[in-house]
């Protein structure tokens, strides 16, 4: 349980994903940008702070480099019921969320979203395996789209900062 799988992909630059309304995205779009990679949840104790601190952070470095890529996800006692526009609709009103929100994704099981396979490969849970254990699991990747870190739930986004300002070239 909770085995990394081998994903070919070397970059999350090499992935298509879907935007809130259907349309695909061509991760190659990032490519020279810093991202950061979260799953999001609308009804979860820690949206709040998380996608607080998130649109903190995306207006501070969006000029420098960085994006945040939110990927709505249903999996954790069903925290985001909504579709995936009332997801992005969400963030966008309640929270001024300024960064990409896409289609509610997978993160675990047999039906995990291709891009979060290839993130779960790149850098695991720890002691638990590769698995996504809760909402707000956030991935930091590099400019050439290789996964740096992985951050559980509880590390808050702006303690993420430090790491964001070296990936950037800023320390």
């Amino acid at each position: 349980m909770g085995a990394a799988e081998s994903v070919p992909e070397k970059s999350i630059h090499e992935f298509i994903v879907k935007d809130s309304r259907g349309k695909d995205v061509d991760l190659s779009i990032y490519r020279g940008k810093v991202l950061l990679v979260v799953n999001v949840a609308s009804k979860c104790g820690f949206t709040d702070s998380n996608y607080t601190q998130l649109s903190a952070l995306y207006s501070k470095y969006k000029d420098k480099g960085f994006e945040i890529l939110a990927f709505p996800c249903n999996q954790f006692l069903k925290q985001e019921p909504g579709s995936s526009q009332e997801a992005q609709e969400f963030a966008c009103t309640r929270y001024k969320a300024e960064y990409p929100i896409f289609q509610k994704v997978r993160c675990n099981g047999p039906t995990t979203a291709p891009v979060y396979k290839f993130l779960k490969a790149s850098k695991s849970g720890g002691i638990w395996g590769s698995r996504i254990k809760w909402n707000f699991t956030k991935f930091l990747v590099d400019k050439d789209g290789v996964v740096i870190n992985r951050y559980g739930t509880a590390t808050a986004p702006l303690a993420i900062e430090p790491d964001i300002k070296k990936a950037l070239g800023e320390v």
